[in-house]
């Protein structure tokens, strides 16, 4: 998929911000349903949130829907509560690599996607976890900061088969993927010629290694006027950084988001690659008002994505992860308002003051970055750069 995304028009699509927006959607959806329930998440919370989809999927699985759901073996909990009564009323489980190494590497199903009678679908940043649940029994005072779509139209069949592919993956006595999925690409222009553009773009180890990188680098490389970017792991390639700051450098405006105060490692090692973004004119704020878990971007007011995959080294060259990009529809400017609104509350990077941080400080940046790096240069098998 080099220069092409597999687009496809005319389909609906409608942000939704916030968990308690997308569960009552997906909730809804799954009572709706009268076939078939797929749905693939990297935490499933015994919570209230947990609690309500669980049974969401209990009752289409009791009244013959063909219910299916992946859950990941680190993410998810093996002891969660939910497990046995979903086999007693007939959902279909399976987990991807229950343990933290198994025969899937070190590798992780980082998505979060669901689809309902193969008509409506869902792709975003949002775990089965209430708004609320900090992990460790914490709770926070504020939701987290987080999106998913909601898709109907041609896209769903890309999403459809991206989960049918994993399922089978995790079939007892896999050997290997027996086909490749061959998708028609369109040109990745950012005006779109139909409207309700939409595409699906899904990470793997097998076919798709940098497709979620490839996506941003098309778009980044054809932005002219400005970029709103946010993520809570920013800790990119060589290839993702070069195309961020060469987008400034020609004029481009450039405002990058990062998430703060989940870990301490991130924390310190991040800041070690403002120098040359700040350089460039790249527009820095950190972002600590609440959880930043949204992956999201958008180019020109006409390109925007939302996701699982941050833009660290597990999401791009490692993990297994789901986004959906989209052109020229009403989903871009709302989801660019809320990335502003944001921005505006962030803490701004000053390039001055950055400039005059203690060599202590500069020492320990430099160290965090440079043992984020080596473990994951190892855990990525030299793929991260």
């Amino acid at each position: 998929m080099s220069k092409y995304l597999p687009f496809s028009h005319d389909n609906q699509l409608a942000l939704l911000y916030l968990g308690e927006n997308y569960f009552t959607a997906l909730v809804d959806a799954i009572d709706n349903a009268t076939h078939d329930v797929a749905l693939e998440t990297y935490i499933f919370e015994a919570d209230e949130a947990g609690e309500n989809v669980s049974a969401a999927l209990r009752r289409a699985a009791e009244r013959g829907v063909k219910v299916r759901v992946i859950t990941d073996g680190v993410g998810t909990s093996r002891r969660l509560p939910y497990i046995e009564a979903w086999h007693g009323s007939g959902v279909m489980h399976r987990v991807y690599n229950p343990h933290l190494f198994g025969k899937f590497g070190f590798s992780r199903t980082h998505r979060k996607i669901a689809v309902v009678d193969h008509e409506v679908a869902f792709v975003g940043g949002i775990n089965i976890i209430d708004d609320y649940n900090g992990g460790g029994g914490l709770r926070m005072d504020d939701p987290r900061w987080d999106f998913a779509v909601q898709c109907r139209g041609p896209v769903v069949a890309e999403i459809v088969m991206a989960f049918h592919i994993q399922w089978l993956r995790l079939a007892p006595g896999y050997l290997g993927t027996p086909f490749r999925h061959r998708r028609r690409g369109q040109r990745a222009r950012l005006h779109a010629p139909y409207a309700g553009q939409a595409a699906f773009v899904a990470r793997d180890n097998l076919h798709n290694r940098r497709a979620v990188e490839k996506a941003y680098l098309m778009a980044l490389g054809r932005a002219r006027h400005e970029v709103w970017l946010a993520n809570p792991y920013f800790v990119p390639g060589r290839r993702l950084r070069r195309a961020l700051t060469q987008a400034a450098r020609r004029g481009v405006a450039v405002h990058l988001l990062i998430g703060r105060k989940e870990f301490r490692l991130l924390d310190t090692a991040v800041p070690w690659l403002y120098a040359k973004l700040l350089d460039a004119g790249v527009r820095i704020g950190e972002y600590d008002m609440r959880q930043l878990h949204g992956k999201v971007a958008v180019v020109d007011d006409v390109w925007a994505t939302v996701g699982s995959s941050n833009l660290d080294a597990l999401s791009l060259f490692l993990n297994h992860e789901a986004n959906v990009v989209v052109l020229d529809d009403p989903v871009v400017i709302q989801l660019r308002d809320h990335i502003r609104a944001a921005f505006a509350q962030a803490r701004r990077i000053d390039p001055a003051r950055y400039g005059e941080r203690s060599r202590w400080r500069r020492f320990r940046q430099w160290a965090a970055y440079r043992l984020y790096r080596l473990v994951m240069k190892v855990l990525t098998r030299g793929t991260y750069d």
